[in-house]
């Protein structure tokens, strides 16, 4: 196991500030510096809707400024990282998804309304299909905060229920469902064994650190090593994406993303993202000294 020299966490930081978000940049000073979570409050407000909801491209892949469900998971997951509780803005968030949920309680990644504006060409109908991905996401995320809410009830009980029919999506439902199992009440120990044999035949899985391209890891699924899903994976197999993470910084300091993002403002903005994941992972597992 190779230890990441301090120039290469200096490197992360200095492409943050010059090339990252607001919101990323308040984050990288209370994750490494220990400054106050007002800060990144402040920041991911910036994003708040009158209706409750987030919008605005804080998740970047579209620049719509109304608001939706993967922009809610996005603004939860600046406020955990934070280490900021039950906010008022989660709650006022909760009572928007209860506006736009159905009936069961879950919700799509978006809607329609995102056409009118710039978006990566993945965004396309297939995200307006209320889901596992971010319905699981979003309760467990709450659930780990500690939020009570009429609409994280129903949430709770309409994943549950589609646990039990079975999965059959993609890798990045899988990260969903993984969050709520840690999170949410009830008794996830039924499905712990099938979370393996879903991984199997996982869409956009990469289980093998030379794989190339596009793909979600074992490190998106155990970002640290005290996860409750670090068990799936053997240390071989996260030691390598350690290295590969670990090796692809890029001369400015920063990580590369895989995909194609809508436009020069969003793919910086993903690369401050992925850049302080990459910071906070390799850190996690004892990579930067």
């Amino acid at each position: 196991m190779g230890i990441v020299s301090h120039d290469i966490l200096a490197a992360g930081r200095a492409f943050i500030e010059r090339e990252g978000r607001v919101v990323e940049r308040r984050l990288a000073e209370v994750v490494f510096d220990g400054a106050d979570p007002a800060g990144v409050i402040d920041a991911v407000r910036a994003y708040r809707n009158a209706d409750g909801g987030f919008g605005y491209g804080l998740e970047p892949d579209k620049r719509c400024p109304a608001s939706l469900p993967i922009d809610v998971e996005a603004a939860l997951d600046a406020l955990w990282t934070a280490g900021v509780g039950v906010d008022k803005m989660v709650l006022d968030a909760c009572g928007w998804l209860s506006t736009v949920a159905e009936p069961t309680g879950a919700v799509p990644l978006a809607f329609p309304i995102i056409e009118r504006y710039p978006r990566a060409e993945h965004w396309s109908d297939w995200t307006y299909v209320p889901g596992l991905n971010p319905t699981a996401g979003i309760a467990g995320r709450l659930h780990r905060i500690g939020v009570w809410h009429l609409w994280l009830d129903r949430a709770t009980a309409w994943t549950w229920t589609a646990l039990e029919q079975g999965f059959d999506d993609d890798a990045h439902a899988l990260r969903e469902v993984l969050i709520f199992l840690a999170h949410a009440p009830g008794d996830a120990s039924r499905f712990a064994e099938r979370v393996s044999q879903w991984m199997v035949e996982l869409k956009w899985f990469q289980l093998d650190p030379g794989a190339e391209g596009y793909g979600v890891t074992p490190l998106h699924y155990a970002q640290t090593p005290d996860s409750p899903w670090r068990h799936l994976f053997d240390d071989a197999t996260i030691e390598g994406h350690l290295d590969r993470l670990a090796g692809s910084q890029q001369p400015d300091g920063g990580w590369p993303i895989t995909w194609e993002p809508p436009g020069t403002a969003s793919t910086l903005d993903w690369r401050g993202i992925e850049t302080l994941r990459a910071l906070e992972t390799l850190r996690a597992y004892g990579r930067i000294g």
